[in-house]
């Protein structure tokens, strides 16, 4: 058995040494360098460009108006909601100075609505956002 042994070993260091010896020092490089040539364009290649630069630029141009209307869309939209929040603030003028005619000052809510009111430049405009949320 350790003959056995010995002799595979021996074949092992053999076979080692046999590669090692074989073994190239410096890899070898068997591909080829590709080297690219740029051609120059044909007049097919050049009118392809142009059009497609072209329509390019007429996407971006179509991009930018239709960015535009929608602006002006929400700034339309921004100015009607005032002019309709100062119509309903103008309808609610006279039922808020009935209101604050006939608001008993020390009363719960009399005291609260003056506590209420101290943000507000008027009690008028107070009282109008006041009957707004409660309406």
């Amino acid at each position: 058995m350790d003959k056995l042994l010995s002799e595979v070993q021996a074949d092992l260091a053999e076979n080692k040494t046999a590669y090692i010896q074989s073994k190239p020092t410096e890899p070898q490089n068997n591909l080829q360098t590709i080297q690219f040539v740029h051609l120059p364009d044909t007049k097919s290649d050049v009118f392809v460009n142009k059009l497609l630069a072209d329509v390019q630029a007429d996407i971006l141009a179509k991009d930018a108006a239709v960015a535009l209307q929608k602006q002006e869309e929400l700034t339309q939209e921004k100015i009607r909601q005032e002019k309709l929040q100062a119509k309903q603030r103008e309808a609610l003028q006279k039922p808020a100075k009935q209101w604050l005619a006939k608001l008993d000052p020390l009363s719960s809510e009399g005291l609260w609505f003056e506590r209420f009111a101290e943000s507000y430049p008027h009690k008028l405009a107070a009282a109008i956002d006041y009957l707004q949320t409660n309406s």
